[in-house]
């Protein structure tokens, strides 16, 4: 627990006997939520005559209760963090950066620090004065690569204009299973599932969603491909990978779930991609115009390291593709938990904006 308060001592009044103990607190703590007492209770932050007792202790009245209570974590959601930030360009205007892999953009319920947010913060205490910290657009968790932030509030207009005229270029490489044979576009809506509130699929009653795509390698069961976004819609370029019957690499929730097509690849190969925890998706290239000076700028960056390696472990094999078809493994190491990052819509949901 962070962020320690004063001790609060309470006495159990006789109207709330026969109460479980967080019943009894929350009516006399009713700016607290009952959730938020019962983790406190877990946590040994209550205390009777000494004796931490659970959320579901009877009391009858007149007992005297010792809390120590604990500020809320999203109070720390926009609290400068010494989180080293890898800063690809920058001057007083805006800030273009490589994001890893892991690494929240937005503070969230269950990430409320930690985040690019409260990287940004620290770096650039100035923009505790600019909405969101100056982020315009979002990556996913476990998508890596460029993303731009505006350091000003004049800046961050003008990149939302521009983000809202779809004249912010961005380019994503992306690794998927199967044989992706030319090249094209989905243009498909994206909204919510409609059984699983944290997955985003294509639904005609979402909004425009348009991905184009261009193959730049084909192997025997994987394509290396280029995708560019018109519009940027949360999870995109995910969701509509998959929509092709060509989910990407390593995807915990769009990909392949559970199987494998191990018949036909090397140990090494496969020993890749079971430690592949994440989506094989990089923001790779970023162009738009500078908010200020009105000039057009464009960064490029590498592919992610840890794309670079499966990617050359594909490159390796030798494997026909008429020969590496419909075979299918199980293996249960291949699965995933989804943490739910992204909850609103702001002015352009980025891929990331997947």
């Amino acid at each position: 627990m962070t962020n320690s308060t004063t001790p609060i001592t309470l006495i159990i009044t006789q109207e709330l006997g026969g109460m479980r103990l967080d019943q009894a607190l929350q009516r006399l703590m009713p700016e607290h939520s009952r959730s938020r007492i019962q983790g406190w209770i877990k946590d040994g932050l209550v205390t009777i005559a000494d004796e931490t007792p659970t959320a579901k202790f009877k009391v009858w009245g007149g007992e005297q209760v010792q809390i120590i209570p604990q500020a809320a974590p999203e109070a720390q959601a926009f609290e400068p963090e010494n989180i080293p930030l890898d800063v690809v360009f920058e001057d007083e205007h805006i800030l273009v950066i490589n994001k890893p892999a892991g690494l929240v953009v937005h503070p969230a319920a269950g990430n409320w620090s930690g985040t690019l947010l409260n990287a940004l913060l620290y770096h650039a205490p100035q923009l505790k004065d600019v909405p969101r910290a100056g982020i315009v657009h979002r990556l996913d968790k476990d998508t890596s690569g460029l993303l731009v932030v505006a350091k000003t509030l004049a800046a961050q207009t003008n990149l939302v204009r521009q983000l809202q005229a779809r004249t912010v270029k961005r380019e994503y490489r992306t690794i998927v299973w199967g044989q992706v044979w030319r090249n094209g576009k989905v243009d498909q809506p994206i909204g919510r599932h409609p059984h699983a509130r944290t997955k985003m699929a294509v639904n005609r009653m979402g909004k425009p969603a348009v991905t184009h795509y261009e193959v730049l390698d084909r192997f025997a069961v994987h394509t290396y491909m280029r995708c560019l976004l018109e519009t940027g819609r949360t999870h995109q370029i995910r969701v509509h990978m998959q929509h092709l019957k060509a989910p990407i690499a390593g995807d915990p929730v769009y990909g392949i779930r559970g199987i494998l097509p191990l018949r036909h690849m090397s140990d090494h190969l496969r020993t890749v991609l079971l430690n592949f925890k994440r989506q094989a998706l990089h923001a790779i290239r970023l162009g738009l115009k500078h908010p200020v000076t009105g000039v057009q700028m464009e960064w490029q960056i590498e592919l992610a390291a840890d794309m670079k390696i499966l990617l050359e472990a594909i490159r390796a094999e030798n494997v026909p593709p008429e020969e590496a078809d419909a075979f299918y493994v199980h293996d249960d190491d291949f699965a995933y938990e989804y943490d739910d990052e992204e909850d609103e819509d702001w002015i352009e949901e980025d891929d990331d904006a997947e």
